[in-house]
């Protein structure tokens, strides 16, 4: 009589988040009883229930990472902030020694480019080559989530305002990026490979302010800011020093036209054209309202 074939078991980090929860739920439509690591146990048994299994842990804490840990094969890697080098170090170390084969990072297609958090991730990469792990590298473009932080200042007074100019880049979808992911961490083949991936069409943010208003019904403005102008909006919204550079570097590179490239790596790895713009328009319209 034939042993049954082993499953693989998945860690999906920054399981509660924009991206880690779509994960989660691929992996749960999958038929897989993922687990998950959470800061707060009450609030991850809210989302998930007991469709999951709930491990409470912090990059910092690396006794928890080992707990976490033990008996995966794959980790789905979601860290953020300028010390997401050293979190990726500890991560990959902790994987490495407990036996995982394959850690696939969430990073960023700025690492090519060297502005914004592609630095830091650029960093986090090579933390993760050095450990010895297996690994393979998700880098989406700008998010089209990204475009939610005007709403606010869209439902006030209709007018868009940042430091991109007339620069163009090719956002991509949430889901598209979930789901190339779910194809990194079940696809053997891309272990080891890098995986730059964008939206279907490099957009300027007057194109994407319009296709907003053409969603809501109304008529709505881009405004260009200075950096200046830029750096004291952000700092007023309390985002960190580092943080706000970043950005700043990332609204550069855009008016320079360095992150203008569309890639066709989802059509290749998923066999579909990436979402539009167009379509998430539509299906965030409320948001705008």
């Amino acid at each position: 009589m034939r042993e049954p074939a082993s499953r693989t078991t998945y860690l999906v980090t920054g399981a509660t988040g924009n991206i880690g929860s779509r994960v989660v739920e691929r992996l749960l439509r999958r038929g897989e009883r993922p687990r998950v690591l959470v800061r707060d146990a009450a609030r991850g048994a809210r989302r998930y229930g007991d469709r999951v299994d709930v491990r409470v842990g912090d990059f910092d804490d690396s006794a928890s990472l080992s707990r976490a840990v033990d008996g995966v094969d794959v980790v789905f890697l979601v860290t953020a902030g300028a010390d997401l080098a050293e979190k990726d170090k500890r991560a990959a170390d902790v994987a490495k020694s407990a036996g995982v084969r394959l850690l696939a990072k969430l990073s960023t297609d700025d690492v090519a480019h060297g502005v914004g958090t592609g630095v830091w991730h650029r960093e986090g990469e090579a933390a993760i080559r050095d450990s010895g792990i297996g690994f393979v590298f998700v880098q989406p473009s700008g998010f089209m989530d990204n475009f939610l932080n005007w709403a606010d200042a869209i439902k006030a007074d209709g007018v868009v305002r940042c430091a991109a100019g007339e620069g163009t880049i090719p956002f991509i979808h949430s889901d598209d990026i979930a789901d190339v992911a779910i194809a990194a961490m079940t696809e053997p083949h891309y272990a080891g490979q890098s995986l730059p991936i964008t939206g279907l069409e490099a957009l300027s943010f007057a194109d994407m302010t319009a296709k907003v208003g053409a969603a809501v019904g109304r008529d709505l403005r881009f405004e260009p800011r200075s950096e200046d102008e830029e750096r004291r909006a952000q700092a007023a919204w309390g985002s960190p020093q580092a943080v706000i550079e970043a950005r700043l570097s990332i609204f550069r590179a855009i008016r320079e036209g360095r992150l203008a490239a569309v890639s066709d790596n989802v059509t290749k790895i998923l066999g579909r054209e990436p979402i539009s713009f167009d379509q998430w328009a539509q299906q965030n319209a409320a948001a705008f309202v």
